[in-house]
This record gives C-alpha cells, structure tokens and sequence, in this order.
C-alpha cells in the first residue's frame, strides 16, 4: 500500500484482528482439562474492587498480535489480563484475536501454566534464535514490557512471579505461594479445592480480607445458605410467639385483643 500524504494512522493500515489467523492448524484445540478448568476459574475470580468487568479485557488461549513490523507473528498465552480496555458489548464484536497496535493497550499480566513440553520456554531458558521469531519471555519482556509475567507448576505445587523490574523480568520471593497486586487491590495465590468436581491445585484470586474470591457456582451456594437460614430464624421467630401467645390463653389473656 502506498503512503498518502498526510500519512494514514496505523489503526487504518495495518490488519486487524479480521484479517490475520486467530487459529494456529499445528495445535489444534487446547492441551488437556487443566488447561481448560484452570483458566475458568481465573476468569471467574478475577474481580478487582477498582476495575469494572467492562473496563478489563481477559483472554485465554487467543493469539496475541505484538509487532506491526511482523504481522503474522504472535504467542498465545494461557491467561492473560488486559486493564483499562473496553470489553465486547455485542456477541459479533467479540474478539478472535488481541491485536496490540489495534488495541493500544499491552497486557497488565500473563499468566502460562507449566507443561513438560513447554517448560524450558515458559521459563525463558530457550536460547534466541536470530532466524526465528523472539521466545515467549522475549515478547514478555522486552516487546510488550508486560509488568507481571506469572508461570504455575502444578505438577510441583510452584507458584512463580516474575515482575518487570527497568528492562528485565526479576523473580519475586513468595513465602507463601501468593501474591499481592496494588494495581488491582487483588491477590493470585494457590488454592486447595474442588473446582468442576475435581480436587486439586489451583491458581485463584482473593481480597484484601484475604478470603479466596467465590465463583458464580459458589456465589449461589451462598445466597441459598443465607436465605434458608432467613427462613429457619423466621420459622423460629413464628415459634416463639406461638408458643407466647399460647401462655397468654393459658392466662386468660386473647393475644388477638392486645
């Protein structure tokens, strides 16, 4: 495309989320369960105080387009969190991709959950290649300067934060398997429970009280738990001036004339 005068801003002349893959042929669907239930329950307890829903953007296992200069490269991250970008309104707005020079807004977080095969990547150990695209923690690192880079092992119960510290990724010390972020006024830590029916370990968000966030599922077992115990206290209630208003016609008394 030719150059006009005055030149075309980029969000006219470069693809868009509509124009380049969203699918990559050579990993088809995603890995295995965890890979799945994980990223749900992030989502559903991702609830920051400061930020509404409509004001965060959230992407599990879509393509992440990082550099107007190589168009058609791009990671896909487990779990990523984007702040201050607006969410579809309308189902034929959702996204098919997270196009960054599209967007204007790079990820606050990404989060890779530990496999075997990808280990080495995920933790920056692969050695850059100049004829290949850059690895995963370069992008992280260096193109997109991601503030917080998370990787979780569950295979060895390893929670791992890597916080962009200048120019480069600096491990976190985590005592306690967890972590705060200001931004957010929200915490990611591992949990021990049961999530769609399976026991395990799981990575979850939690608040300044340092309760675990309650998933939908959760949330409605709550409001059910509540509102019985409403209706036993006014069962009892109904009890207790039964039994008074029996006393009073015991003493002579009509409760229903008082």
């Amino acid at each position: 495309m030719y150059q006009t005068n005055p030149p075309r801003p980029p969000s006219e002349v470069l693809p868009t989320m509509y124009d380049l893959p969203s699918e990559d042929p050579q990993e088809p669907g995603l890995p295995d369960e965890f890979h799945d239930f994980q990223p749900q329950l992030l989502r559903e307890t991702c609830q920051p105080p400061n930020y509404p829903t409509e004001e965060m953007f959230i992407g599990t296992d879509l393509n992440l387009y990082y550099d107007p200069r190589h168009r058609l490269w791009y990671k896909r991250p487990d779990w990523f969190l984007v702040l201050g970008v607006s969410r579809a309104q309308q189902q034929q707005d959702m996204r098919l991709s997270y196009v960054v020079w599209q967007e204007g807004m790079a990820p606050f977080l990404v989060v890779e959950l530990l496999s075997p095969g990808t280990e080495t990547e995920d933790l920056g150990q692969t050695p850059p290649d100049a004829n290949k695209p850059p690895t995963k923690w370069q992008v992280y690192e260096q193109n997109l300067r991601i503030p917080y880079y998370i990787v979780f092992d569950r295979y060895e119960n390893q929670l791992r934060v890597f916080q962009l510290v200048a120019t480069q990724y600096q491990a976190v010390e985590l005592p306690e398997q967890k972590f705060w972020f200001e931004e957010m006024e929200l915490g990611l830590g591992v949990w021990q429970g049961n999530y769609q029916q399976t026991e395990g370990l799981w990575l979850r968000w939690y608040a300044a009280t340092g309760n675990w966030i309650p998933t939908s599922e959760e949330r409605a077992e709550q409001e059910s738990q509540r509102a019985e115990q409403e209706h036993q206290r006014a069962e009892q209630e109904s009890q207790r001036a039964e039994r008074l208003a029996e006393r009073l016609r015991a003493m002579g008394i009509n409760p229903d004339e008082m």
